[in-house]
């Protein structure tokens, strides 16, 4: 571990401005659970500049992409608490028409940046694919407008394309569990080493007494969700928050670590990721009695 640094006077946590991570952090910033003391500042900006501020060690604690998270592990561990896990469902390529392997050789796809995991899992499933990084919300109208004949969509895109009218050419959830029997880990929370064992616990505990908080009072927490919904009804924004804040949040178990592992691994295999990574969980260990 590097050297601890004094504790800062305020933990910049950072996170995407959709309805899961909102849904996680709001009894945080609403102050409805006991923080310890702490004083926490939210930063809310798309993943693909998390995982771009995280190579800098920008915040101590940030939400990532488990892609980023090869790029990063220097600086940053993984908590076990806050991930989002696509069970047999993710990131979905579309396109207006269906399109083959081969028709897509033949084309640049729009990805939502190339420290995501979607990207990383788009090029597993197909290393020789083009793309070009366009804003996620972006993706779908520039494919919509014949700029680019396909996109891979992440966030509630993935509920609403076919309203929208495009087709489905492969959900990469979907065939990443056909191919390996297990989930896809798409995003974690990152925590800066320098914090030092004893404050990577005390904000552990925070992070997890939030989305514990979340989950119990669940109308309550997806009525703040909704303003992060991007035109959501409630019913289609608590699909989503269920999709990605459920148990496996709370506990990254040893099936999710043994995907994030595969899923770095066989970036490496196929030379997107240049090191072979060992990913490392920190588990939020529970509180001792009297110790807050």
């Amino acid at each position: 571990m590097s050297d601890i640094k004094p504790a800062p006077a305020v933990i910049r946590v950072a996170h995407s401005p959709d309805s899961d991570d909102a849904f996680m952090f709001w009894a945080l910033a609403h102050h409805k659970i006991d923080a310890e003391g702490l004083t926490f500042e939210h930063i809310l900006t798309d993943i693909e500049t998390l995982n771009k501020e995280a190579l800098k060690g920008t915040y101590e604690l940030t939400a990532i992409s488990y892609h980023a998270y090869a790029h990063i592990h220097e600086k940053y561990a993984i908590l076990n608490v806050g991930s989002s896990v696509g069970d047999k469902y993710g990131p979905v390529l579309i396109a207006k028409k269906p399109l083959s392997k081969d028709e897509l050789k033949q084309v640049t796809v729009a990805v939502p940046g190339e420290m995501t995991t979607a990207y990383l899992a788009l090029k597993i499933w197909d290393p020789e694919i083009k793309t070009e990084v366009v804003p996620f919300d972006q993706i779908m109208e520039r494919v919509e407008s014949g700029e680019f004949a396909a996109g891979l969509i992440i966030h509630e895109g993935q509920l609403t394309y076919r309203e929208q009218g495009f087709v489905k050419i492969v959900d990469l959830g979907e065939w990443w569990f056909e191919e390996c029997n297990l989930t896809l880990p798409l995003g974690g929370n990152a925590i800066r080493r320098d914090l030092g064992p004893d404050m990577i616990q005390k904000i552990g505990r925070v992070l997890k007494r939030s989305i514990e908080h979340g989950l119990q009072n669940r109308e309550e927490a997806l009525d703040y969700a909704m303003q992060f919904a991007r035109g959501l009804d409630k019913s289609t924004a608590n699909e989503f928050v269920g999709m990605y804040v459920n148990d496996m949040t709370l506990d990254a178990d040893e099936e999710i670590r043994k995907a994030v592992k595969l899923l770095l691994w066989r970036g490496q295999a196929i030379g997107v990721i240049q090191d072979k990574i060992e990913p490392d969980f920190i588990d939020v260990l529970p509180e001792l009695a009297g110790s807050v």
